[in-house]
């Protein structure tokens, strides 16, 4: 069955992936570590990424020296962004956000890896993004 939520099933794969990882290699391991293992488990299921894309920031039409490194962009559209840590807390949403606000996409997944029991990870959506996105 067929979700209305934006980019749902490609969401669905990605995460397929993410359990796959964490049930090879449990949890608590270092986030490059994890990146890479991602990476991997992402090609084998041909789900498109790009990995570590420099986004630029701009004040007033001038481009800023600093840019923003998402973890990963999936399908062209999703926001991932990779964490190993005991608990996911408000910064890291909050980094996640930015990276949506920044390149304009609409969904974005936050992933720990941390956990030894279980992946633990947030979907967000930027509603007004939408409808540029599925233009």
């Amino acid at each position: 069955m067929k979700s209305n939520e934006p980019y749902s099933d490609e969401g669905f794969s990605l995460m397929g992936a993410a359990f796959a990882v964490h049930n090879e290699m449990g949890g608590g391991l270092s986030e490059e570590i994890y990146q890479e293992c991602l990476e991997l488990e992402l090609g084998s299921k041909s789900i498109p990424f790009e990995s570590q894309v420099s986004l630029p920031v701009f004040y007033k039409g001038e481009k800023l020296e600093k840019s923003y490194i998402p973890d990963l962009i999936a399908y062209s559209e999703i926001i991932v962004e990779l964490k190993a840590v005991t608990k996911l807390l408000t910064e890291h949403e909050a980094q996640l956000m930015n990276y949506m606000r920044i390149t304009r996409k609409p969904v974005g997944y936050l992933i720990n890896f941390g956990p030894t029991e279980a992946v633990e990870w947030k979907r967000f959506i930027i509603k007004e993004f939408l409808t540029q996105a599925l233009i």
